[in-house]
């Protein structure tokens, strides 16, 4: 395998398309929980199960570009969580962990296959970056969410600024369409870890809002 088709974080924001996701995703499944987030010290499966919970959500969620279950480990078990993802050998080592009532295998830039209104809340850590998802899916996402559910959601920066988030916020809260976003920024990888090389000081934003 050339070093540039090795599975792991480069590999994943340089994808085009979403089947290259998908192969990028199947060679990484198996050991994406070690040695990605438990090595390099990712954090935002946790600080998006934390800005969840403290902005007051509530089950049923939705997990979009669930992964493994990063988020749904660190949500109370109370939660009832259901899981969407781009590639089914992600799921697959989602599945095996018991925490999600239903896992389905969806693309977020194209229509869910959902209810309108089916979910009281939405979390989504690590899927808003560069080679994965930009702002043209907010609206879909927000469409199976009922008034009044909870968005914790984390976005890479600099993807924020240059695949334009800010405006895609502003012109659903002039919209009423959700509140006014409240945003604080993160480093993704813990100080005391291992993060991928290059990617020390990789910084994200949270933003938390509520379906209006």
């Amino acid at each position: 395998m050339n070093e540039k088709d090795k599975p792991g974080l480069d590999a994943s924001y340089g994808s085009g398309s979403a089947e290259e996701n998908r192969r990028v995703y199947r060679d990484w499944a198996a050991t994406y929980d070690e040695e990605f987030a438990g090595r390099s010290g990712y954090r935002f499966g946790g600080l998006i199960a934390e800005a969840f919970v403290d902005a007051g959500g509530n089950g049923p969620v939705l997990d979009a570009g669930c992964g493994t279950g990063l988020v749904a480990d660190r949500l109370p078990a109370a939660i009832v969580v259901d899981g969407v993802d781009l590639s089914p050998d992600m799921l697959a080592v989602a599945e095996d962990k018991g925490r999600y009532r239903t896992l389905v295998e969806a693309d977020l830039t194209k229509p869910l296959p959902f209810e309108d209104d089916a979910y009281n809340g939405l979390t989504c850590a690590g899927t808003f970056t560069q080679g994965h998802v930009g702002p043209e899916a907010l609206a879909e996402l927000l469409r199976v969410l009922r008034p009044g559910a909870i968005c914790a959601i984390s976005v890479r920066l600099p993807f924020y600024d240059t695949a334009g988030f800010a405006a895609a916020f502003e012109a659903l809260a002039a919209g009423k369409r959700i509140s006014r976003p409240s945003i604080r920024e993160e480093r993704v990888y813990s100080a005391d870890s291992t993060p991928p090389e290059g990617h020390e000081n990789d910084l994200a934003y949270i933003v938390t809002f509520r379906k209006t």
